[in-house]
């Protein structure tokens, strides 16, 4: 019997990467287990050494994480593309079309604004600045602590508007999902496998790794709102 691949991802990938890694083992026979966490945090513990094959982030971590040599040069492959989405409480008014002006309106008329530690907070808080409101909505932004999704803090009443990448909404419960960011303010986030430097089992980790990347994976891939790449 083979041993188990072992990985860390981000919370994005974590619902798509168990089916992947589900109909991985049925179609190979391997075994793969992988461990969603928030996005720093999987950073932290690839960097601490802790002892994983594959590592499951947006591709400009990963880039980070070769570079200081916690994953094997040249291992990162593109899995796919991950857009945004706007989503509000269950039941709350939303706008329509969701156009640019719409997102910077609603941005700028609600009383509290979720966003993640991860790439999509980011994004937010930088389109924020593009559009001279960072200070206006500082006090309004609240940050979900690692491994929480912004769903929770909409469906809990902790926030009125919520963004977040839209595989991390679809499904949740107490939410509206409003709609995709249009096209010019999405940020393009890829995620990404790349192989750790502490892989126990460096080929079988690779055959994972390209699977993830592989046609096979596609419609699973759209079915979580993601887009093959």
């Amino acid at each position: 019997m083979s041993v188990t691949i072992t990985g860390i991802s981000s919370m994005a990938t974590r619902q798509i990467l168990a089916d992947l890694a589900a109909s991985y083992q049925q179609a190979t026979g391997q075994a793969v287990r992988i461990e969603s966490v928030g996005g720093v945090d999987a950073a932290k513990r690839i960097r601490a050494r802790e002892p994983f094959d594959v590592a499951v982030l947006a591709l400009d971590a990963l880039e980070k994480l070769e570079a200081d040599g916690s994953l094997i040069a040249g291992s990162i492959v593109a899995m796919a593309e991950s857009p945004m989405a706007m989503a509000v409480r269950e039941g709350s008014a939303r706008p329509d079309p969701l156009d640019e002006a719409a997102v910077r309106s609603a941005m700028a008329s609600a009383g509290s604004i979720g966003i993640s530690t991860g790439p999509s907070g980011t994004h937010v808080l930088k389109l924020a600045r593009d559009w001279g409101l960072d200070s206006e909505v500082s006090g309004r932004i609240v940050q979900a602590k690692p491994g929480i999704p912004v769903a929770r803090l909409l469906a809990d009443g902790e926030v009125e508007l919520g963004f977040q990448q839209l595989s991390e909404l679809l499904g949740a419960p107490g939410i509206d999902i409003v709609g995709q960011l249009p096209a010019a303010l999405q940020p393009g986030t890829v995620f990404a496998a790349g192989l750790c430097t502490t892989a126990a089992q460096p080929e079988a980790t690779r055959a994972f790794i390209a699977y993830l990347a592989s046609d096979q994976t596609a419609d699973t891939k759209r079915r979580h709102g993601m887009t093959p790449v």
